[in-house]
């Protein structure tokens, strides 16, 4: 892991000169970027394990280099941003963001954020096959989820949180245990990020996400998924 190669993508040259120093010096490999279409660019040319990408820049923002990666990538992202609030968690996550912290931050924190992103596999374990729910299908085989014919687009994290509730359907999951499962072990008091994601999800997956029917909140608890009638879960 530790030669995990990152491209460190904000406008603000110490904070990139600052981040090349600190991570190197934990042995990764660190490339950098000053904006947006200078990030694309590096993607286009070479590979990444990670990226750390400033919410806030000139021309392309954070979000919107975030979800041009997301259309073609699932590379870790780790938003940075000098807000911190609800909106900018839901904005980040919503984007495909695995992560967000907020700067100023402690190079500890950040290392171990890093580390935490980088242990999620896209392939993750798990169900294979398909499973139908009402009107979707989720393929897990070919991470494919479409309603109708159409295919949605789920975010590396609110897939993985897909399938580590099919994996356990019907069983009532604790926050902690959701967030230790996907985000890593390190996680377990982030609820925002779980509620953020659980609310997204249910938005591609629901007939009516304010009133669901299949991914139920457990009150004071967690999450349920209620699996439907078992011919509709396909190997």
């Amino acid at each position: 892991m530790s030669s995990a190669r990152i491209l460190v993508v904000d406008d603000d040259p110490q904070i990139r000169r600052v981040l090349k120093v600190t991570l190197s010096g934990q042995g990764f490999e660190v490339d950098d970027a000053k904006n947006g279409e200078a990030a694309l660019d590096k993607l286009r040319q070479a590979r990444f394990d990670l990226m750390l990408l400033d919410i806030n820049m000139p021309g392309l923002s954070g979000l919107e280099v975030c979800r041009a990666i997301r259309a073609t990538s699932e590379i870790a992202i780790i938003m940075l941003t000098v807000r911190d609030g609800e909106s900018d968690t839901v904005d980040a996550l919503d984007a495909g963001a695995d992560d967000y912290v907020t700067k100023p931050f402690k190079p500890s924190e950040l290392s171990a954020r890093i580390r935490a992103a980088l242990r999620r596999s896209p392939g993750g374990q798990g169900p294979a096959g398909r499973v139908v729910l009402g009107t979707v299908t989720v393929d897990f085989d070919t991470r494919e989820v479409t309603a109708q014919g159409r295919r949605l687009r789920l975010t590396p994290k609110e897939f993985d949180l897909l399938r580590y509730f099919v994996a356990h359907a019907n069983k009532v999951l604790s926050h902690r245990q959701l967030l230790q499962a996907v985000w890593g072990p390190d996680y377990g008091d982030q609820v925002d990020y779980l509620r953020v994601v659980v609310n997204q999800l249910r938005k591609k997956i629901e007939p009516k996400p304010s009133t669901p029917v299949y991914l139920l909140t457990e009150p004071w608890v967690g999450y349920r998924l209620r699996m439907p009638a078992a011919q509709d879960r396909e190997s």
